[in-house]
């Protein structure tokens, strides 16, 4: 794309002046995301309060294979724009490319899309045509070696575009029903239980803190005696891990038994939960 045809792009995705929009494009050599924040930065920019909004609206599109698979958030402001064909065409051909590109952001952004046209500048044109401030968000690719994907969408706007998806990479040199039975459920169960790590013992530590400082404030006003107050705290915090750790939490089929119980259940020896990624526009 010349610099004449980035200028125009950049006057109709900001509303600013040919003149002003020209300086940004050399400024920032021609990268139309840098120069639309050098127009917004000098307060040119028309579309700078629409660039503050925010874009909680949006898809999860999701790519690829039982080998190798990703997911991309394009985040939007209303859902109506969500649905509208081109930010799905758009949202559909992103998330091949994503999967091209391992989730690399930068390499992402520089790809060629079917237009003929970088991702940044597509991006630029779609903001213009939509009226909205459209973002891409969080990524994520899953290509462990010796392990299966599994994927689980759901609210679906349209093929592999949803509003939340989940994906679980499963270790086992075992290619079964069974296996793959258990990986779609396994996924089911990510999304509506919303672990925040596979195993207690990973959970950030900062999350444990703000959880224990919020138990210790609760107990502060119940007038309960030290000694009782620090034995309660220890209760909850380690019923806190449990309910938020993957392997401890109740399986969501069968409440009764933990999802640790159930991968022992499976008899399958080598099988191992790898790794699990969950995706909702809006959180």
């Amino acid at each position: 794309m010349s610099d004449i045809d980035k200028v125009k792009q950049l006057r109709e995705a900001t509303g600013a002046g040919f003149k002003d929009c020209n300086l940004a494009v050399k400024e920032s050599n021609g990268d139309l995301d840098k120069a639309i924040e050098i127009l917004r930065v000098k307060g040119i920019s028309k579309a700078s309060k629409k660039m503050s909004r925010d874009a909680k609206e949006g898809v999860v599109a999701t790519s690829g294979d039982e080998n190798k698979i990703s997911v991309i958030e394009l985040n939007c402001e209303t859902d109506f724009v969500a649905k509208n064909d081109d930010f799905v065409h758009f949202a559909k051909e992103l998330s091949e490319l994503n999967n091209k590109n391992n989730s690399e952001i930068d390499k992402l952004n520089k790809s060629i899309m079917s237009n003929g046209q970088s991702v940044e500048e597509s991006l630029v044109a779609l903001i213009s045509k939509m009226g909205e401030k459209i973002t891409i968000g969080r990524v994520k690719t899953f290509n462990h070696s010796g392990s299966k994907n599994f994927n689980y969408l759901h609210t679906i706007v349209k093929d592999n575009l949803s509003k939340l998806a989940v994906v679980v990479s499963l270790e086992t040199k075992e290619d079964s029903d069974t296996i793959k039975s258990f990986g779609k459920q396994l996924a089911m169960h990510v999304a509506a239980s919303n672990p925040i790590a596979l195993d207690s013992n990973l959970i950030d530590k900062d999350i444990l803190q703000k959880e224990q400082d919020l138990i210790t404030e609760e107990l502060k006003s119940s007038g309960k005696p030290q000694e009782i107050a620090q034995k309660i705290s220890l209760g909850k915090i380690n019923k806190f891990k449990e309910e938020n750790a993957l392997l401890s939490q109740a399986w969501v089929m069968e409440p009764k038994k933990k999802v640790q119980d159930i991968v022992k259940d499976l008899s399958i020896t080598d099988l191992k939960i790898k790794d699990f990624y969950r995706l909702k526009i809006g959180e």
